[in-house]
């Protein structure tokens, strides 16, 4: 019972909230910041993309530092920092008035985004009771893969409504609203610095950076997250080409309805059971899902490939994220996080570069029969190296 008490505490609410919020204005930019390069400054279609992905440089090259630096000034203050380089990145939105100026800002706010949500996750695997890590880190990944639902939700009905400036004064309200939150997490001692000089046997070179344990399981949520970034960059080309247009502005939320569900189960059973029980049926759902979407014909088939696909890439990505921190001591969590997250990303932000080639070449349909095909390949590569054994819950 003790435990049931623990979980649920103002702190984990509170960086569950604020990370709701540092991503949901990640995605609903992500959906709408290309066609913004376009109409506005007449960007062509690879510098759009240039556009959209540089964010993703720049939050890449937040998480290798933010990972470590964790370790000595704690993971709290590191929050504030990137919460408060985000707010001022939302804000030169509105100041950029060149395409060169536009890119900067991309940069700047990828880098905020990248050093809080570090922050964020390394603060609620602090907190979590160790024999509840899994349906914790279950629940505060809830904030990040609903974003991935509601953000594209959100910036889709915007740019369709409203001026892009809209777009940008509710990220801002979002962002600062968050920044507020910040002042009622209270400092807890595990995240205070740890040390004052570095101990003999300290990690050295790539190990300052990377967590070696948490790689397998992030190679492959790096190939999940390729496969995720086709529904989230394509989606909406798929759908007009089908004539599903309207049915599609769903799929997000019938995507998002699918994990609030099965959430509950899928983070307790990791902890009972052990990540093999949850990710490999995630998996085969993600495939399935996938494979159902290329041969989607109707909205009423569009919007169950979107549960499927919720059940397996959703229940996935939080899964792996607790794996990641499975046997890792607690001065190293920042940094198997910032590992987790650093595969994650590069599959968001590199997998529309080369699947953009893929659809041209083969057709929207054949992309997602593909990535079925990758996840697959992700399944196999699970069973053969992702899998971690559970440390013996006291």
């Amino acid at each position: 019972m003790e435990d049931k008490q623990n979980l649920w505490t103002k702190d984990f609410i509170f960086i569950s909230i604020i990370n709701f919020f540092i991503m949901i204005v990640m995605y609903m930019l992500i959906v709408t910041i290309a066609p913004f390069a376009v109409d506005e400054y007449g960007a062509s279609a690879s510098m759009a993309g240039l556009v959209s992905g540089i964010f993703i440089i720049g939050t890449l090259s937040a998480r290798l530092a933010t990972g470590r630096v964790i370790e000595s000034i704690g993971s709290r203050r590191i929050l504030l920092i990137g919460m408060i380089i985000s707010v001022i990145a939302i804000a030169l939105y509105f100041t950029a008035h060149s395409l060169p100026i536009l890119l900067l800002v991309r940069f700047i706010h990828g880098i905020g985004l990248g050093i809080a949500s570090t922050a964020t996750g390394t603060m609620v695997a602090q907190i979590i009771p160790p024999s509840r890590r899994g349906e914790g880190i279950g629940y505060f990944s809830l904030s990040t893969v609903l974003a991935t639902a509601i953000g594209p939700f959100f910036g889709i009905y915007l740019s369709q409504h409203a001026d892009f400036t809209w777009i940008f004064a509710f990220s801002l309200v979002l962002s600062i609203i968050g920044l507020g939150m910040f002042f009622f997490v209270d400092k807890r001692p595990e995240e205070a610095p740890q040390e004052i000089s570095e101990p003999k046997n300290a990690p050295k070179g790539l190990a300052n950076y990377i967590e070696k344990s948490a790689i397998p399981i992030a190679v492959i949520t790096l190939l999940a997250g390729i496969a995720y970034s086709g529904v989230l960059s394509f989606l909406s080309f798929y759908a007009k080409e089908a004539n599903l247009v309207d049915t599609a502005s769903f799929f997000f939320l019938v995507y998002a309805i699918a994990i609030l569900v099965s959430r509950p189960f899928s983070g307790k059973l990791l902890d009972r059971k052990g990540g093999t029980f949850v990710v490999v049926p995630a998996l085969i759902l993600f495939a399935g899902g996938l494979l159902l979407l290329s041969q989607t014909h109707t909205g009423i088939i569009l919007l169950i490939a979107g549960a499927i696909i919720g059940l397996g890439f959703g229940n996935f990505q939080s899964c792996a994220q607790a794996i990641a921190l499975i046997g890792v001591p607690i001065k190293r969590i920042g940094i198997a996080t910032s590992t987790f997250y650093i595969f994650l990303d590069f599959g968001f932000g590199l997998g529309p570069y080369f699947l953009g080639g893929v659809a041209t070449a083969f057709g929207y349909r054949d992309l997602y029969m593909i990535l079925s095909g990758l996840i697959v390949v992700a399944l196999i590569l699970y069973l053969l190296i992702g899998r971690k054994k559970r440390p013996v819950i006291q």
